[in-house]
């Protein structure tokens, strides 16, 4: 098994923040295998997403996994449960899936060490978010951990570095990055709901937390919405 250094496995999930960091890691001098889980969540138009920005940032490689989630529910997105609409509270909302970002590391551990990447990416954030508890600093270095004891690679001395460049900024720092990088970021997918017509709802927290991001960062929202989002 190979240990190559300028290859790294990137979760993409379709949405900006998975965008942003794929392209940070193409700019690192990354080649990039590409990583997207369908999980039968409701908005699977985010898969269409992660099919353009993996070609547009020219992927060497892009794997749609399929992992039914929805055999286990728990989540507003894989069962019948209405999304919230209300605003982003102080809770961890209905939305969060069950560990989805310990199960969606650890398939791109997987991949990683079969290809003998040991760079992978994760587009988490924690400042402008719904609250996810596998968004957070102590969750990535956690499984950085994990993987130096659980994998072939980490007890042979080649670590695996878990990469979740977006950790600290603000939805609309993530913004002005992706302006930055010169990137369309009307390619992404963000809404949880989708409305009739390939439209974001514009209500669910996904959606606020976008248009928030660029109005905050005074960029105009190149997003369709079925309705104006309002403030989160």
């Amino acid at each position: 098994m190979s240990n190559d250094q300028s290859s790294a496995v990137v979760l993409v999930s379709g949405g900006l923040d998975s965008m942003i960091s794929a392209a940070l890691a193409r700019e690192a001098g990354h080649t990039i295998y590409a990583l997207s889980i369908d999980y039968n969540q409701r908005h699977q138009v985010e898969l269409a997403a992660a099919r353009r920005i993996a070609k547009t940032l020219g992927a060497v490689r892009h794997v749609v996994l399929p992992i039914d989630l929805s055999a286990f529910g728990g989540s507003a997105l894989t069962a019948d449960i209405d999304v919230p609409k209300d605003g982003v509270g102080s809770d961890i909302p209905v939305t969060y899936v069950p560990a989805r970002n310990t199960v969606f590391l650890s398939l791109a551990l997987a991949w990683a060490e079969a290809t003998g990447s040991r760079a992978l990416y994760i587009g988490v954030n924690a400042l402008d978010y719904s609250g996810y508890p596998d968004c957070r600093p102590e969750f990535i270095a956690g499984f950085e951990r994990l993987a130096e004891l659980a994998t072939k690679a980490g007890v042979e001395g080649h670590p695996f570095r878990i990469h979740a460049p977006l950790q600290h900024m603000t939805k609309a720092d993530i913004v002005r990055e992706g302006t930055r990088l010169g990137l369309d970021l009307g390619l992404s997918w963000s809404c949880y709901d989708p409305a009739p017509g390939g439209l974001h709802c514009g209500l669910c927290d996904s959606c606020r937390l976008r248009h928030k991001g660029f109005d905050d960062a005074r960029v105009v929202d190149p997003t369709a919405y079925a309705v104006t989002p309002p403030a989160p």
